[in-house]
């Protein structure tokens, strides 16, 4: 032992060759069986070379500080996805390249919401856009830093420009276009890859843990709905705001709306369903209906929240009706 100890040449090659040891059986072996186990899920698509390149911003921006990406089995994350993640979700991380390891973005912190399902949550190119250049344009109490840099202020708008609609408050010289840069798209595209992909028939969902009680609202004709005011929170606040004022020169009032007070259901429903895209000084909206698979149910709680809030007093929606007009739509 004492010749060991002492024998500079043995114990290099003795640690050398139990630190390759470790590093096989530790490292390098369990992740090939992860590989192997953990395969990604039937409806997982890669990213595209523009998604690819959006990610390499979100690092390079160091997003990750401040947003997660990892709906937890609790009920509290339940806001975020459609169920907590599997380790499949992770199945189609790869090398960045030879020198630099997976980019695994799961995160820690959760100074701003998680991201895992953003992509369904605000499918919006319009509102992702005037989010990254000015985020208290969408939420006020933001703390979000602005990545202005991500975009071009010109005097005029030309071929093949993607204009940001900012409210004027926001600009300093409101005679300028904002103009999104390749990099402020490629981020964009990638936040919108961001959807949580369905379980295959037949695979249990992981449950959240820790359920609250959920709450009812009474809708049309008697009918037991959801809560609209959840719904809207959910799926329309961001652009519309929790006044339902919306964002001059961006977002749309609902507020006195003609639509939401009028009586052309089949519009209404349909605009939720499939999008609209209004009129110039309006930014288009997606088809935040179908991204967030809405049933009958949560459309008619959400349309009769919309036509009693804010100083609107339209009489309510039946469920029935919504039904049948999503059934034509199909």
């Amino acid at each position: 032992m004492y010749k060991f100890l002492n024998n500079h040449q043995t114990l290099f090659w003795s640690a050398l060759i139990f630190f390759l040891f470790l590093t096989l059986n530790i490292a390098i072996l369990p992740a090939l069986e992860n590989q192997r186990v953990h395969k990604p899920l039937a409806g997982a698509k890669p990213l595209t070379k523009m998604e690819a390149a959006g990610k390499a911003i979100y690092i390079q921006e160091g997003c990750i500080a401040c947003h997660t990406q990892q709906v937890r089995n609790v009920d509290m994350d339940k806001v975020f996805g459609e169920r907590p993640n599997v380790s499949a979700d992770y199945a189609m991380n790869k090398r960045q390249d030879i020198w630099r390891n997976t980019a695994n973005l799961l995160g820690s912190e959760r100074t701003g919401p998680d991201l895992t399902n953003i992509g369904a949550r605000q499918p919006s190119d319009d509102w992702h856009l005037v989010h990254l250049y000015q985020p208290r344009a969408t939420v006020a109490e933001s703390v979000m830093p602005s990545y202005k840099w991500l975009f071009l202020e010109k005097d005029y708008l030309e071929k093949g420009d993607v204009e940001v609609k900012v409210p004027e408050k926001f600009l300093k010289n409101k005679f300028k276009k904002i103009v999104a840069t390749k990099e402020a798209l490629q981020l964009v595209a990638y936040l919108k890859s961001l959807k949580q992909v369905k379980l295959p028939d037949g695979t249990p969902s992981p449950e959240f843990l820790y359920k609250q009680k959920e709450k009812k609202a009474a809708g049309g004709a008697g009918a037991a709905l959801p809560d609209g005011g959840e719904i809207y929170t959910a799926n329309c606040v961001a652009c519309h705001q929790a006044n339902g004022e919306g964002l001059a020169g961006a977002f749309p009032p609902l507020k006195g709306s003609p639509i939401v007070n009028g009586n052309d259901l089949e519009l209404y429903v349909t605009i939720i369903m499939k999008g609209y895209d209004p009129r110039p000084e309006w930014a288009a909206m997606p088809n935040v209906g179908t991204t967030a698979s809405l049933t009958p149910e949560q459309v008619t709680a959400l349309i009769n929240h919309e036509r009693s809030s804010w100083g609107n007093s339209a009489p309510p929606v039946k469920l029935e009706d919504v039904k049948k007009i999503m059934e034509g739509l199909k």
